[in-house]
C-alpha cells in the first residue's frame, strides 16, 4: 500500500481543494480523508506542501501510431489506400516503446484515447490506453472508445486524386458506409443462427455494427462550423451517438453547440494555422465552450502538439480567461467522460485507479515540477 500524506487535492469533482491523505490499496484508492490510519509496512508518499491532481487525460491523440522516428517506418496513424477503413484498430499498430509515451508520463499523462488518423473519410476505432507498459494489451482501459470520421480538407487533399474532391462527396461516402452496414446488419439479424442465410461477412461493415447500435459513437474530426454541422447532420440522420472533435470555429457557433449537448474536444492549438480551416484557431475557444456549459476537453492531438503539453494547452487556455476549475477538469474528468471511462480514471475517488499526480504547484504555471507520477497504484516517475 501507498499513502500520499497531507497533500493539497484537486480531486476535479469539487472546485476547491483540501487538504487530506490518500489511501492506495493495489491499483486502486481505497479511502482518502484526513489522518488515516495506516497499515503496517505501508509506503509513505509526504506530499506536505504539495499539491495532488487526477492522471492527466487526452480524449483525442495519436501517440503510440505515429513514432519519434523520422519517415514511413515509424508511422502508423492512416492508410492512404482505401478512403473508407472502418475495420482498422489502433491497438493493432500502438507502439508501447515509442518514447514519446515515457514523455508524456512523466508530465502527468496517464491515459490517452489515441487511433487512425484523419486522412480517411472513416478510419478505424481509437482505444484508450494507459501510457505505461511493454504490450498493449495490458495497457488497454477500453480497447474499443470510438469510430473515427473526419471531415474537411484531409480527405479532399488526401484523396483527391483517389476519388475525393470536394465535402460533398466526403459525406457521401461515410453515408454510403452506413447505409451498408444498415443493410448488413438487418441480414444478419434475419438470419438468426442459420449460418446459410447470413450475408457473406465483411469486415468493414461489421466494424460499424457498435456504432449503429450506439455502442461506439462516431469521432468526428470537424474544424469548421459548416463540417461540425455536416457531422451532426449525419449522426441524426443514423441515429447515432457523436463526439466533435477539434471544434476549432466553436466559439463562433457556440448557442449551436449548446443545444446539440454532446462532448467536444477542442484542439490542437499550439502553432500557426497550417491550413485554410484553421483561420478562427484561438486559445479562447475552450473557455468560451465551458463557460456556456458545454462538456470541454482539451487535446494535444499529439504529436501535433507534443503530449507532455497538454498541462501547457490548458495554461494557455487559462490566460486566455478559462477559469481554472474547467480547465483542469478538461485534461481530466471530461476527457475521461468523452471516451467512456469516467467510471475508472480523471478524478480523485475512491474505488478509481490510483492515476495521481503530485506537484509543487499548479499545473498551468510553467515553473511547476511534478515530483510524482503514480499509474495504476505504482510510482512510476519520481522528480524528489
Amino acid at each position: 500500500m501507498i499513502c500520499i500524506k497531507n497533500g493539497r487535492i484537486f480531486n476535479a469533482i469539487s472546485p476547491e481543494p483540501f487538504v487530506a491523505d490518500i489511501l492506495v490499496d493495489g491499483t486502486t484508492i481505497r479511502e482518502i480523508g484526513e489522518n488515516l490510519s495506516l497499515p503496517d509496512g505501508c509506503e509513505v508518499i509526504d506530499a506536505s506542501g504539495l499539491s495532488v491532481f487526477p492522471g492527466f487525460i487526452d480524449a483525442h491523440c495519436h501517440i503510440g501510431l505515429d513514432g519519434t522516428a523520422i519517415g514511413y517506418e515509424g508511422k502508423d496513424y492512416n492508410e492512404y489506400n482505401d478512403p473508407v477503413t472502418p475495420q482498422l484498430r489502433a491497438i493493432d499498430g500502438i507502439n508501447p516503446m515509442d518514447e514519446s509515451l515515457r514523455l508524456a508520463l512523466e508530465a502527468g499523462v496517464t491515459c490517452v484515447s489515441t487511433g487512425p488518423g484523419s486522412s480517411n473519410a472513416l478510419g478505424g476505432t481509437f482505444t484508450a490506453i494507459k501510457t505505461t507498459g511493454i504490450r498493449v494489451d495490458s495497457m488497454i482501459v477500453k480497447a474499443e472508445t470510438a469510430m473515427k470520421c473526419a471531415f474537411g480538407e484531409n480527405p479532399k487533399r488526401v484523396y483527391k486524386d483517389k476519388g475525393i474532391s470536394s465535402r460533398m462527396t466526403n459525406a457521401a461516402l461515410i453515408r454510403e458506409a452506413l447505409n451498408k452496414a444498415k443493410q448488413y446488419l438487418a441480414k444478419k439479424e434475419a438470419a438468426g443462427d442459420d449460418p446459410l442465410k447470413a450475408p457473406a461477412f465483411d469486415a468493414k461493415l461489421e466494424a460499424l455494427i457498435p456504432v449503429l447500435k450506439k455502442e461506439l459513437p462516431l469521432k468526428a474530426h470537424a474544424h469548421q462550423a459548416n463540417d461540425m454541422f455536416t457531422a451532426l447532420r449525419i449522426a441524426k440522420e443514423f441515429d447515432l451517438n457523436i463526439t466533435l472533435e477539434h471544434v476549432t470555429e466553436g466559439h463562433l457557433i457556440v448557442d449551436e453547440l449548446v443545444k446539440e449537448n454532446i462532448p467536444l474536444a477542442v484542439g490542437p492549438t499550439l502553432g500557426q494555422p497550417s491550413k485554410f480551416e484553421l483561420q478562427n484557431k484561438c486559445w479562447e475557444t475552450p473557455g468560451v465552450l465551458a463557460k456556456a456549459g458545454c462538456q470541454v476537453s482539451i487535446i494535444t492531438d499529439a504529436p501535433v502538439i507534443p503530449q507532455q503539453h497538454l498541462p501547457l494547452c490548458a495554461a494557455m487556455a487559462v490566460k486566455a480567461g478559462m477559469e481554472p476549475f474547467h480547465a483542469l477538469q478538461a485534461i481530466t474528468i471530461n476527457p475521461a467522460r468523452h471516451i467512456g471511462i469516467q467510471d475508472r480514471v480523471g478524478s480523485l475517488e475512491i474505488g478509481k485507479d490510483a492515476d495521481i499526480v503530485i506537484a509543487d504547484g499548479c499545473p498551468f504555471v510553467l515553473e511547476t515540477t511534478v515530483k510524482y507520477v503514480l499509474c495504476n497504484g505504482k510510482v512510476v516517475h519520481s522528480h524528489a
